[in-house]
């Protein structure tokens, strides 16, 4: 937990990710088509990533894959359908002014 939870301090955005997902690639598509300069951490190149990738199953309820997990200032937002649906009903642009992400 505490790799994790110094990675998410680091960044206003932080999504931990795996090379070969594809809604990952989505989430992080969005987000630098936003203008957002997201940390990627790619679990299955990281040391620790099995370690972390189990502790983010935990915090997203046990969900399995624990990737895309999107971290916006700080707090856990959730994954692929919590990041596009915050997209889709125009609430995620402000959150991510809010996390100091975006300015404009």
């Amino acid at each position: 937990m505490d790799r994790v939870a110094k990675l998410v301090s680091e960044r206003a955005v932080v999504v931990f990710t795996t090379s070969n997902c594809s809604m990952c690639h989505s989430v992080t598509s969005l987000f630098s088509n936003l203008g957002v300069n997201t940390a990627v951490h790619e679990l299955d190149r990281e040391p620790r990533g099995r370690e972390m990738e189990r502790e983010l199953a935990r915090m997203l309820g046990g969900r399995v894959p624990a990737v895309p997990a999107v971290f916006i200032g700080g707090d856990l937002v959730g994954g692929t359908n919590r990041v596009m649906a915050l997209h889709l009903a125009g609430e995620l642009v402000p959150m991510l002014k809010k996390a100091g992400a975006l300015w404009l």
